[in-house]
């Protein structure tokens, strides 16, 4: 099957690119369980390039009743061979392979093979074993996902040491159409129009930037130029466009759709131009502020971004260079849209140059693409750097957030409960070498270990017993 039609809702989604990304991803999965083929699967479906699975135990006859991806005739064989061969007729353009070794035997005999991953999916790991690849991969910078289920609870846990993100698509952007502070070409583009020449179908299509535009320049004429700030100017603001439209020799005619559509985006396309707070906050990140030679191609093209910003930009990013849909002929569209798009390009053409110069200023030879700048030019206002704790913090009763789990425990049926929880049922599993309950004529002894477990834990980190036995008994 083409892979346009294959993979066409995802693309629509990330794009040519996304796709690319994914396919050259080499995911690796610790663990075979039920948690963990299947959210392999949901990553070979949309096409990650490579997986490998980690696992050196033996299909037995619990494995089948819980795992889809294993079957009864499997039973004795390897689960890394088994799992691998069912989860790889999933999607014909995925490659996997498998290692038939136990986990914790391949981290402490050969760390660095969990080095050429993009991710790597930790399953129902013990505990000390999981610290220690936490510990590998953070200092390689790989994510880690730990995932952990238990009955029908369970979590997911990212760890990454640092994740930076261009296309964050956010949910409610507002539309970069400059009207408070127009570029030549869009000024010089308006203009040119003169509204009382056109036609009654000219009139009816002109796109509603122009309008607004038209307008706005007039307002500001008449207010010391300032735009239209609060509720009560705004709305007299939109009686000005309304009283723009159409009349007749009789008089009014019928309500322009065009015009109709520029008092509705009055409120949004007149938010002042500036540099979102967020934004300006990464520009006084430590990783853009101190540029190396092993800077990240992100770090350099951000601090260009705000060199630019500075200087050409005069205290705005670069034109992101797309316009919404609207109601317009397709002549003045493509051209109000090529306008944009031009300035886009310029804007993106200063931003390069910017990054040849602090390239070459860190001695770092340039990696960083027209297509990558574009990219990140386009997303400027939507950059994102994400960074989390260590595992290794996070299990440090001296460095885990007491405070603000204490603050939690004084609600009795806080979420944080479920996961001192799963801290607790995992401290028992490496204290007997199972989980409480496996046998069903030890489930009342084991009541009063994993309480002792759980207050374990609480003492670790100074907090009083809130947590309600109904808990204990539940786990």
């Amino acid at each position: 099957m083409d892979k346009e039609k294959k993979y066409d809702r995802q693309l629509r989604l990330w794009g040519d690119h996304g796709q690319a990304a994914l396919e050259a991803s080499r995911v690796c999965l610790v663990n075979v369980t039920a948690t963990g083929t299947e959210t392999l699967k949901n990553l070979i479906l949309p096409g990650i390039g490579w997986f490998t699975i980690i696992d050196g135990g033996k299909v037995t006859g619990e494995d089948v009743g819980n795992n889809f991806f294993l079957e009864r005739d499997s039973i004795g064989k390897s689960r890394a061979e088994v799992a691998t061969e069912c989860l790889l007729e999933l999607n014909s353009d995925v490659r996997g392979d498998f290692i038939d070794e136990n986990p914790e035997h391949l981290l402490e005999a050969n760390p660095e093979f969990f080095r050429s991953f993009s991710c790597v999916i930790a399953a129902q790991m013990p505990e000390r074993t999981l610290l220690s690849l936490a510990s590998v991969l953070w200092n390689y910078g790989i994510p880690l996902l730990v995932c952990r289920s238990y009955g029908l609870i369970g979590y997911m846990r990212v760890v990454v040491k640092e994740h930076t993100v261009i296309e964050s698509h956010p949910d409610n952007a507002h539309s970069d159409l400059r009207l408070d502070r127009p570029f030549p070409a869009l000024a010089a583009y308006v203009d040119a129009v003169d509204m009382d020449s056109l036609s009654k179908k000219d009139h009816s299509h002109t796109p509603f930037p122009v309008i607004l535009l038209k307008n706005l320049i007039q307002w500001r004429k008449e207010h010391e130029g300032n735009m239209p700030k609060n509720y009560k100017e705004k709305g007299v603001f939109k009686e000005i466009v309304r009283k723009g439209m159409w009349e007749n020799e009789e008089g009014p005619g019928e309500p322009e759709e065009n015009f109709e559509e520029a008092i509705r985006h009055t409120n949004t396309a007149l938010v002042p131009t500036r540099i979102p707070s967020e934004i300006q906050t990464l520009f006084e990140d430590e990783g853009c502020r101190n540029l190396n030679a092993e800077s990240s191609d992100f770090f350099v093209m951000t601090k260009a971004l705000k060199e630019f910003a500075e200087n050409e930009g005069k205290g705005a990013l670069p034109v992101r260079g797309a316009i919404p849909d609207m109601f317009a002929d397709s002549e003045r569209y493509i051209q109000l849209q090529n306008i944009y798009r031009d300035q886009a390009k310029q804007d993106a053409s200063v931003v390069a140059s910017r990054v040849t110069q602090i390239l070459s200023s860190i001695g770092r030879v340039s990696i960083c693409t027209q297509c990558k700048i574009r990219m990140i030019c386009r997303n400027a206002a939507f950059l994102r750097v994400v960074r989390t704790r260590s595992l290794e913090e996070e299990y440090n009763p001296e460095k885990a957030c007491v405070n603000e789990m204490g603050v939690q425990l004084e609600n009795p049926d806080s979420e944080i409960t479920l996961y001192i929880m799963l801290r607790a049922v995992d401290k028992f599993q490496q204290q007997y070498g199972r989980y409480p309950g496996y046998y069903d004529d030890q489930v009342e002894a084991d009541i009063p270990k994993l309480k002792a477990c759980m207050c374990g834990l609480l003492q670790e980190w100074s907090l009083s017993p809130y947590i309600k036995d109904e808990y204990v008994h539940e786990m």
